[in-house]
């Protein structure tokens, strides 16, 4: 046989001819080196490269700690990203949805680990993905540990991935923020989303790109900015602020807004005999939530069980800490405002198929 026959020596099957890169592999790790070696703690062990990351607890300054952990994603939002070949902000997006779950008990959220599966590996495009995951950690103040990106090919398709991660915190088991400690008349204070965060994309892209046909270059004038940079607005990362907020003021917990909507995840954190009221004539949408409402009809029902509807984070607290709370968010720059509060259960709620224990009343202004 000749040395380009099948079969011969040199031109067997091999994992590159089956569409995975190790060399390209290896480029994307040294590539995002640099992003991943800043966002780090003190408790770090070792670097990127690593079997295991390796974390140093020092139990010694805690008096019986409670490990937290979280696993979440960023959903079709990245098809948004794929789309737009913008990489640079969905990394944040999933680490608000990872460290913003862990705060809700008080936790501190200490590292991060990230999953990245792609088609095909573009060094260059993981680098700028893990750049943002980077970034969303030093905003969070955790360590990102270490990952793994995964090539799939015949799986995904080339210039496609998908992202998720797992993070762990660190909490005093008599300061851990629960359900059980809400009290009727407690007050609900809202802190503002930066748009649709991470939830809702695929009811989103429905609307606005099958049904309306918007293209996501377009100018929409009630955003100021392109259809495809509102979609693409990173989701707030509240860590710190909650933090602040739990070490400044009696909370006695906190309802991270994500899929399922305002009253769904605020029932998650009302104990048995509760209920909740929230007022929609206290905040106007954003212009993205009233666009998709209009474009696809879609009823209000609908739209408040799948979209955060401008709520990104609630605080649950005592009525007389509520100008505390909302003086150390606003110095921290987060708009918030008094949303609701908590009563006794004394009847079903008005809208059992979005929250059966929370009722959401009245209007928005202006939308």
């Amino acid at each position: 046989m000749s040395p380009h026959t099948p079969g011969s020596e040199g031109s067997g099957a091999s994992y590159s001819s089956a569409g995975v890169d190790i060399e390209a592999g290896e480029r994307a790790v040294d590539a995002l080196r640099p992003f991943a070696e800043k966002a780090t703690r003190p408790e770090v062990m070792g670097g990127i490269g690593g079997f295991a990351g390796l974390f140093a607890l020092k139990f010694g300054k805690y008096k019986e700690p409670v490990l937290a952990a979280s696993t979440d994603g960023v959903g079709t939002k990245v098809a948004i990203a794929q789309a737009l070949d913008k990489h640079d902000t969905i990394g944040l997006d999933l680490v608000a949805m990872v460290v913003d779950d862990l705060v809700v008990c008080g936790a501190e959220p200490l590292f991060l680990q990230d999953y990245i599966a792609v088609g095909k590996v573009v060094p260059e495009q993981i680098a700028t993905v893990v750049k943002g995951i980077a970034e969303g950690c030093q905003q969070a103040g955790c360590a990102l540990l270490g990952g793994e990106t995964a090539e799939h090919p015949g799986l995904m398709e080339d210039g496609g991935y998908d992202i998720s991660a797992t993070g762990v915190g660190i909490v005093e088991a008599d300061a851990m923020l629960r359900p059980d400690l809400v009290r009727p008349g407690d007050v609900l204070v809202a802190m503002a989303s930066s748009g649709l965060h991470s939830n809702g994309y695929s009811l989103a892209r429905h609307v606005l790109l099958d049904i309306a046909r918007m293209p996501l270059e377009g100018h929409v004038e009630e955003f100021g900015h392109t259809l495809g940079e509102e979609l693409l607005v990173p989701t707030t990362i509240y860590a710190r602020d909650c933090l602040t907020l739990a070490a400044e003021t009696s909370v006695r917990t906190f309802s991270h807004i994500t899929g399922g909507g305002l009253a769904r995840n605020l029932e998650r954190v009302l104990p048995p005999g509760l209920d909740a009221v929230v007022e929609r004539n206290t905040w106007t949408p954003a212009p993205v939530f009233k666009l998709i409402a209009s474009r696809g009809r879609v009823e209000r029902a609908e739209m408040e069980k799948t979209f955060n509807m401008g709520v990104g984070m609630v605080a649950v607290l005592p009525a007389d800490d509520v100008d505390r709370a909302l003086a150390v968010l606003t110095a921290r720059h987060v708009r918030s405002w008094v949303l609701g509060e908590v009563r006794r259960a004394v009847e079903p709620s008005a809208n059992p198929e979005i929250g059966s224990r929370v009722r959401l009343k009245g209007e928005h202004p202006r939308f």
